[in-house]
């Protein structure tokens, strides 16, 4: 059984995802929360397998509230689920820690096999919302994640081991101490990285390494 958390500011939103998702055999919404903050407070009472975050908020809104989240718990798997497709809050949401990121008007089917792919351990962006943020990559290669992308054949070893890192979250300096080489060199191979992709910034990185991190594992 999945146990979700449900935190939005609409009570009749929260109501009509909770019925859906507990229409499937699988699912089981053990909480709700109307803000950010409250959505904080719960997972540290609940400690929920998924967390359904939306966006605008008051008090503490979703972003604000993933960062927070995975700071505390770095293995909480959130899914934001928001009417808003701003490139700003899908790169913000992913780079904070977010496991995906859905429109709310996707179809049941959909949105809970995303939860189910959350749940074991894999990225998910919505229709059409990687190819919003990062065009270079091929619609067929966004479709299914389950063949990696032909980009990733462009990297050497070692930047793929970088790739992952930067998925993680982690500083140029981070980087160099974990692999042994000098920060200089870690900003050269984060360029390298950048310009073989046709990346535009280490945000676009970020998110398009979370997409394939399965196949940056070694």
């Amino acid at each position: 059984m999945v146990r979700l958390l449900l935190v939005d500011d609409q009570e009749i939103i929260r109501q009509g995802i909770k019925s859906l998702l507990e229409s499937q055999s699988d699912f089981e919404v053990v909480g709700e929360a109307e803000n950010g903050q409250q959505g904080i407070s719960q997972v540290e009472l609940l400690h929920p397998d998924i967390i359904l975050m939306d966006v605008r908020m008051p008090i503490m809104d979703g972003i604000a509230a993933t960062k927070a989240i995975i700071q505390k718990f770095p293995g909480a798997k959130i899914l934001i689920l928001t009417t808003f497709d701003d490139e700003e809050y899908i790169c913000e949401g992913m780079q904070f820690g977010a496991k995906g990121y859905l429109l709310k008007d996707t179809p049941l089917e959909l949105l809970a096999n995303a939860i189910r792919l959350v749940h074991a351990g894999h990225t998910h962006l919505g229709p059409g919302l990687f190819q919003k943020i990062i065009p270079s990559i091929p619609e067929t290669a966004i479709a299914n994640n389950s063949t990696p992308p032909h980009e990733l054949q462009k990297l050497t070893p070692r930047e793929k081991e970088v790739l992952r890192l930067i998925a993680k979250a982690a500083s140029n300096k981070e980087i160099a101490e974990k692999l042994f080489i000098t920060e200089r060199t870690v900003k050269n191979h984060v360029t390298n990285i950048l310009t073989r992709l046709n990346l535009r910034d280490r945000t676009q990185a970020a998110i398009f390494a979370n997409s394939y991190l399965h196949f940056l594992d070694f």
